[in-house]
């Protein structure tokens, strides 16, 4: 038998099958076969649907005890407010969002009678935090001080004018969240607002 040109030569080591190959036919791949009825569990466990990653979420948190904000943090929540109250800051809220949001552990939530009243607050809260070496990561709105926003990593400062807070309602947001008191201390140079 003659061989054709095009037909190459295969050395014996190389021929599938062949213990010294160097070079094998691909196995298709094949699903694994279920195991027979016989051997599957049966009981009612196996048959019922897996819990989806929300019922999962639930289930750990449910077990799991809430995350609680440092004492330093609640303390700048509270320094801010009462720099705010310095300023006569009015209908000062502080919420505690701990575990709620992964960008804060707190929200302040303050009123300004005008524009000015508003960049006067939140430049009032730069201030006093500066001197304790605390500035913030960045602050907006304070061309416009309808609503300036201070972003202190784990406190969020909200200056409203009271328009703004009202549409805004952020308070109406969190709702659920906890209120941490601000004491009004009734020294010198500070009034109940």
């Amino acid at each position: 038998m003659k061989r054709s040109a095009t037909t190459p030569r295969i050395h014996a080591s190389h021929a599938e099958g062949s213990s010294r190959g160097l070079t094998r036919a691909p196995r298709p791949l094949q699903a694994p076969k279920a195991p027979p009825r016989s051997v599957r569990p049966t009981t009612v466990a196996a048959d019922m649907p897996r819990p989806t990653r929300a019922a999962k979420g639930k289930a750990r948190s449910a077990s799991m005890p809430p995350p609680e904000a440092s004492t330093a943090t609640r303390e700048l929540a509270l320094a801010i407010a009462t720099a705010g109250i310095d300023k006569k800051a009015a209908g000062i809220e502080i919420l505690d969002v701990t575990g709620k949001v992964d960008y804060a552990d707190f929200l302040v939530v303050m009123t300004g009678r005008s524009d000015r009243h508003v960049q006067s607050i939140a430049q009032g809260i730069e201030e006093a935090l500066r001197r304790k070496n605390v500035r913030p990561i960045s602050t907006e709105g304070t061309a416009s001080a309808t609503w300036v926003l201070m972003d202190y990593a784990d406190v969020v400062v909200h200056v409203f004018q009271e328009d703004a807070r009202q549409l805004y309602d952020i308070e109406g947001l969190w709702i659920d969240a906890d209120r941490v008191a601000v004491k009004l201390d009734e020294g010198p140079g500070r009034g109940a607002s």
